[in-house]
């Protein structure tokens, strides 16, 4: 397979047109613009809405989201990404107890809580996740807890305190392959995400570790085998791969350089757990946060059998 380098001057010529195993089913909209005021009456974020992501119909109607804190606008400016970058706003005090609130009242057996990067904030706000994760069990006694995180630039103090609070899954997404990484997402470093992988795994062994990673970007299949290679090595026990698709044609979004065949995600799927990861989720709409109970139970099962 050839190399796509990306390239400022080929911004404008990424692939548009959706293949046809995107089609997805009309969703609920009464249930979905419900969970839409409920957020915003609590002035929440779901990285569902900052995100733009293309599962929102499917999950917001079967009553799941995923809650972004940290407020809504992040430190960082990565080239796949739709959620605003700049200046972020104060930290709002309240905000840990409205998440665990929501999550109460939409009865929920697992949550995702996820933030933008705040490299503004000593901590990289690591307290505030523990905090949000204390009032969410404290309201939810028993619930299942993952968190998406930034690479808090690897701070030990900072990872120390995301998992002394024991959520049951701590994710840190890789995002891209090793050649790809700096043009991507330039203020992160993919060695640096390797090590905060295994950094969580070190300190904690009972929590589970997950990462995720796009293709359609301009990687290779062998690139796609080296990354998962490297993830393997750092202890990761889940692994999610998805197609990357543009948030916009503006110049700061890299475009699609190919659209992958569900085959084909099937082959990286045997790959993956070839490799010794325990649950492996790929196909094109999968996304780090997608279905994720699932992922947690089937990770479950696998280390309960060996």
């Amino acid at each position: 397979m050839s190399l796509h380098p990306i390239n400022e001057d080929r911004f404008d010529s990424g692939l548009t047109r959706l293949p046809s195993w995107f089609r997805q089913e009309i969703p609920d909209a009464q249930k979905i613009q419900s969970l839409k005021q409920m957020f915003r009456s609590a002035k929440l974020h779901t990285v569902c809405e900052s995100a733009h992501c293309p599962n929102l119909g499917k999950c917001w109607g079967q009553g799941v989201a995923t809650f972004m804190i940290l407020g809504e606008v992040c430190t960082r400016a990565c080239r796949f990404c739709a959620v605003k970058a700049g200046l972020p706003q104060k930290l709002d005090a309240n905000e840990p107890f409205e998440v665990a609130q929501a999550v109460k009242d939409l009865k929920l057996r697992y949550v995702v809580i996820t933030s933008v990067a705040r490299d503004d904030l000593q901590d990289e706000g690591a307290g505030h996740f523990a905090e949000t994760i204390h009032e969410t069990r404290r309201l939810s006694p028993g619930i299942k807890i993952e968190v998406l995180i930034p690479d808090f630039s690897a701070k030990y103090e900072s990872l120390k305190t995301l998992t002394d609070s024991v959520p049951e899954v701590v994710s840190h997404n890789i995002e891209t392959v090793r050649r790809l990484s700096n043009s991507i997402r330039p203020q992160a470093q993919h060695d640096r995400s390797l090590q905060v992988l295994r950094m969580i795994r070190q300190l904690n062994k009972n929590i589970i570790v997950k990462s995720s990673f796009m293709v359609g970007l301009g990687e290779t299949d062998e690139e796609i085998a080296q990354l998962m290679q490297e993830l393997a090595q750092t202890g990761c026990q889940i692994l999610t791969i998805g197609q990357y698709l543009a948030p916009s044609q503006m110049k700061r979004h890299v475009p699609v350089r190919r659209f992958v065949t569900p085959e084909q995600f099937d082959r990286y799927r045997d790959q993956a757990m070839a490799m010794g990861f325990k649950y492996v989720m790929s196909a094109p709409l999968v996304r780090s946060s997608y279905i994720a109970e699932e992922g947690y139970n089937g990770c479950m099962q696998a280390m309960a059998l060996r």
